[in-house]
């Protein structure tokens, strides 16, 4: 597992501390079950993107050759 910090805005870290204590779960327990749901919304492929891949960013609006370096 890899170890990641993460700098929260008081009142973020003070809303995930009450969920997770709602939920019956860790702080740490929490923040990965909610990425978990957030990226689970995220589709894999989006047609904006050259050939779907979102790794790949979309060319800037009416330059059609113009992706970031």
């Amino acid at each position: 597992m890899i170890n990641f910090n993460v700098r929260f805005p008081e009142d973020v870290h003070a809303r995930v501390r009450a969920q997770a204590a709602a939920d019956r779960r860790s702080i740490n327990s929490e923040i990965l079950h909610l990425l978990e749901i957030a990226l689970a919304t995220v589709a894999p492929r989006t047609p904006d993107r050259p050939g779907g891949d979102p790794v790949f960013a979309a060319p800037l609006p009416g330059k059609p050759d113009s992706f970031p370096a």
